[in-house]
This record gives structure tokens, C-alpha cells and sequence, in this order.
């Protein structure tokens, strides 16, 4: 059977799909949000067909039965109104029953002839986001979606037997990128909580024997980020020439790089100026709530990163060390407290190498760096895997999607 080509609209006008927003800010207040119970997706949690969990907010049940028609479904996917318009959300089993939020659309399809996973994979492709860009967007305001626009969306779908034998593989790559995440949260956890317990609770090796004088134990001291690392040790000069591979802030989420973006330096952005070398971390200077940071890992010779970013070189004490420390609640905190502006809220070089860093006794020190360093090491062996099981799928996904590849 040949592919056929049509809309949303098409499909909700043959009863065949439905699309619903959020609902209005009249029934879903800030007050109905609660500490925990059911979760709600707002633009923040949608990303590339995935889950984005920081700041997730909760209502009770009592609300989420009142707006029970907002309640998601598995295989929903998701847009939000504003902003990242080109992002969506494939809902899976575990997010069923979750709430949609305010600012978010969701299609929901209604005949076995149209694959909802396959559909999520097509909104992945480089055609279709650009495509949602510029119907959403223009150059006054901020991105905005509506249902004129959803209706609009193009589908080119095969049968439904070849839209899940196409499913099929490329959830293999997906299953494979799921468990290794799965494996890097086991092995960042390990490291945080050794930390916690050693640096934090003061649970560490001989702390029975330890006195401790206003909270900092015999030996150990405070001292200023300055006095153990360096912050923008080195910027690339403008006459450099040659390729450089660049990661902005947005390509950053909490503790992974997501992806780098090869470019000839002269046409860069002109914010690529901050040279990395292994070890160092990056530290999103803009917004650090969002804790937009990670270490640098067996990079690239080329790589560089945005001037967005406070690049902190350990000169006293080990990474692995250095990472915990400078990513604690009380570190968020601090950076949070000295964020200037409103709108844009952010944090400068200087507030990096001001605050206040715990430096143990050196045998404690390399006590612990010899056990979370192979953590460290291991987590960043399998984000390259990842690495590069997204780029084989992402190299496979147009192939398979424009019959380029016959399956």
C-alpha cells in the first residue's frame, strides 16, 4: 500500500482525532498547586518526544477529577502554546492520568490506522520542527501555537502495518538510550548521596573521633571557589580559524551535554568563546534554577562552549569532588540569591569564584575521589553511547520516513 499525505484537521473532521487545550487559568489556579499528587505537564516538561521532569508541580485528586477531561491518555502527545513550539511530549504508560497543563495542546488519536508513536517520531524530524517555527512564530513576539496550526500539520503515513514495523526499530535505539539513562541516574545518585553523607551529614570515615567547631569539623575549611579552580581560565581569540564544535545553553540540561553543533568559527555565534578541557565543569550563568551544568568529559580538541557559561577549572581539588560540591541545594541557592534581573535573571563570573566551597582534609578528599571518579567515568561512558545511539537514530529517522529506506 502507497504512503497518502494528510492533515490533523483531515483526520479530526473524519472523527478520527481530537485536539484539546489546556485548561483556562479561570480553572486550574496557582492555588489549586499542591506539594505532591498528580503531575502536571507544562511547557518546561515537554522536550523532543520526551519527559522533561525538572520542576514538575502537582494538583490533588480532588482537582484533577474536576478537571478530569484535561486527564492525558497514553499516546497523547503534547505541544505547548508558547515558546519551544516545535517540542512535543509522546505520553507514555507511566505519565497516563498526569494532568495537562495551561499553557499545553494535545492531540489524541482515534482510529487504529494512525499510529500515535509513528506520529511522534515524524514531529522529530528536522522538516516538521522548522515547519512549527515558522507558522508559530514571527519576529515581534514570542513563538505561539494554536489549533489553526495543529490542524494544519501534514502527515505522510504508510499503512498502519508499516507504520509500526518502522516503530519497532526505531524504539530499539530509544530502549537502548532509555536504559542507559536509566543506568547514569543510578551512578550520579551513588556519587550525590556519597557526598550527602560524607559532606553534608558529616558521616564521614572517623567522623566519632572528629571535633567540630560551628559546623565545620577539625581541618577542614571554607573557602572561596576561586582559591581551588579557576573560572574562564581561557577564551578563544578571534583570530582563530578553523572548525570548532559549540554547545550553548540551551543544548544543557542538568548534568548532560545533549548535543553540539559543528560550525566554521567565522560564522559562528559570537557568543563561541569559552575553550574546555577535560575536567572542567560548565555552569549556565543564565537562569540557574534551571541547573543547566555539566562536566566536560574527554571532549574534542575543538570544542567550545557559549560565553553563557562560567567554566570552572579545579586547580586544588579533584572534579568529581568539585562537581558535588558546586551543585548542592545550598550551591542553587546561593546562585539563585545573587541572580540580577527580573525577565532574564543571571549570575556573573565573580559570584562563581565569591562562593563558598567546603575544602575536607586531603585524605578525605582522595577517599572519596576514588570512589566517584570511576562513577564520574562510568556515567560519562555511557552518555557517548548515547551520544551516539541518538545520532545513528536521528541519522535512520528522515531515511525511514520519507520511504528513502523500504521497509
Amino acid at each position: 500500500m502507497s504512503w497518502r499525505t494528510l492533515t490533523i484537521g483531515d483526520l479530526v473532521d473524519a472523527g478520527a482525532a481530537d485536539i484539546q487545550t489546556g485548561p483556562f487559568g479561570t480553572q486550574l489556579k496557582a492555588s489549586d498547586y499542591v506539594d505532591e499528587g498528580t503531575p502536571v505537564i507544562n511547557v518546561r516538561n515537554i522536550g523532543l518526544g520526551e519527559l522533561e521532569p525538572e520542576k514538575l508541580e502537582f494538583v490533588s485528586e480532588e482537582t484533577s477529577e474536576r478537571l478530569a477531561s484535561h486527564l492525558l491518555e497514553q499516546r497523547d502527545i503534547v505541544f505547548g502554546r508558547k515558546g519551544a513550539v516545535d517540542r512535543h511530549l509522546y505520553v507514555r504508560d507511566e505519565q497516563a492520568n498526569w494532568l495537562q497543563g495551561s499553557d499545553c495542546i494535545r492531540i489524541r488519536f482515534l482510529t487504529n490506522n494512525v499510529v500515535p508513536r509513528f506520529v511522534s517520531y515524524s514531529f522529530l524530524t528536522d522538516t516538521h520542527r522548522k515547519w512549527m517555527l515558522a507558522q508559530s512564530g514571527n519576529k515581534a513576539t514570542m513563538a505561539s501555537l494554536n489549533h489553526d496550526i495543529i490542524r494544519r500539520i501534514a502527515l505522510h503515513l504508510p499503512a498502519a502495518t508499516v507504520q509500526r514495523t518502522i516503530v519497532d526499530i526505531l524504539t530499539a535505539y530509544d530502549d537502548l538510550i532509555e536504559n542507559n539513562r536509566r543506568r547514569v541516574a543510578l551512578l550520579e545518585e551513588a556519587a550525590r548521596h556519597l557526598y550527602h553523607e560524607w559532606f553534608v551529614r558529616l558521616r564521614f570515615p572517623g567522623h566519632e573521633h572528629t571535633h567540630i567547631v560551628n559546623g565545620v569539623p577539625e581541618g577542614w575549611e571554607r573557602k572561596r571557589l576561586s582559591d581551588v579552580a579557576d573560572v574562564n581560565k581561557e577564551s578563544l581569540p578571534g583570530s582563530f580559524d578553523g572548525e570548532i564544535d559549540y554547545v550553548d545553553i540551551s543544548s544543557v540540561t542538568p548534568g548532560s551535554i545533549n548535543e553540539t553543533t559543528r560550525y566554521d568559527f567565522k560564522e559562528a555565534p559570537s557568543r563561541a568563546r569559552r575553550v574546555v578541557k577535560h575536567g572542567d565543569i560548565i555552569w549556565s550563568c543564565v537562569r540557574p534554577n534551571r541547573k543547566s551544568y555539566a562536566v566536560i568529559w574527554q571532549p574534542t580538541s575543538n570544542l567550545i562552549v557559549s560565553t553563557g557559561f562560567a567554566v570552572i577549572t579545579p586547580t586544588a581539588l579533584p572534579t568529581a569532588y568539585l562537581l558535588q560540591a558546586t551543585t548542592t541545594d545550598a550551591f542553587v541557592g546561593y546562585l539563585e540569591n545573587h541572580a540580577r534581573g527580573a525577565a532574564y535573571p543571571a549570575v556573573v563570573a565573580g559570584d562563581f569564584e565569591r562562593a563558598r566551597v567546603f575544602m575536607a582534609r586531603a585524605s578525605l578528599v582522595g577517599a572519596f575521589n576514588e570512589q566517584a571518579e570511576p562513577l564520574l567515568a562510568q556515567a560519562n561512558t555511557l552518555r557517548l553511547q548515547i551520544q551516539r545511539l541518538r545520532a545513528a537514530r536521528d541519522l535512520l529517522l528522515p531515511r525511514l520516513l520519507s520511504e528513502e529506506i523500504a521497509v
